[in-house]
């Protein structure tokens, strides 16, 4: 059986789809989910999903109680899902090419420290860009610097709205990221 860890901050859209998808696969299971904020809507859907939640601070993410803990779970995949915070080199050395996130743009494009949800999308919409997309890319020291693992486009040159364009890259994240991450456990 291989064993997923999710992290993730907020709403946990992506979290609740990613349990779905596997709860039909016998062969993966979604372990934990990994939470930094005691209030995120993330914490609601797992445990209605009944996947255990751990609820840490950003204190215990420095001080490697958080690698203690995912250590002790024996991940074969950590999946960061709308997972605001960086992580410490330490749980990277721990994990060498076993975490992965996702980016709701085309990286490089609007990548890096504060670039996220309406953030991003923004940023698409005032540089009225033709297509937006998503990357699944593996994490390292810095904000959306990893290597890629998948990129998917999609038009946007319709969108008049953040939400708007917000709403098709959601799409293509509850298409694609389940899939990748299954690819990444069985190849």
């Amino acid at each position: 059986m291989k064993k997923i860890v999710l992290l993730a901050s907020g709403a946990g859209s992506n979290v609740e789809n990613i349990i779905k998808y596997f709860v039909s696969k016998p062969t993966v299971q979604v372990a934990t989910v990994f939470c930094n904020n005691p209030t995120a809507k993330v914490i609601d859907r797992a445990i209605e999903n009944h996947v255990p939640v751990v609820v840490f601070t950003k204190e215990d993410l420095k001080n490697d109680v958080v690698l203690d803990k995912v250590k002790a779970l024996e991940p074969d995949l950590i999946v960061l899902a709308g997972f605001l915070l960086q992580l410490p080199a330490s749980l990277i050395e721990a994990f060498p090419r076993k975490i992965i996130n996702i980016h709701p743009a085309l990286l490089p494009k609007y990548g890096g420290k504060g670039m996220y949800g309406q953030f991003v999308h923004q940023a698409v919409l005032v540089n009225n860009d033709k297509e937006t997309g998503i990357t699944i890319h593996f994490v390292n020291e810095n904000y959306d610097e990893g290597e890629v693992i998948f990129q998917k486009s999609i038009a946007v040159d319709d969108c008049t709205t953040v939400e708007e364009i917000a709403t098709k890259v959601h799409v293509l994240e509850h298409e694609f990221f389940p899939k990748v991450i299954e690819q990444l456990l069985t190849s």
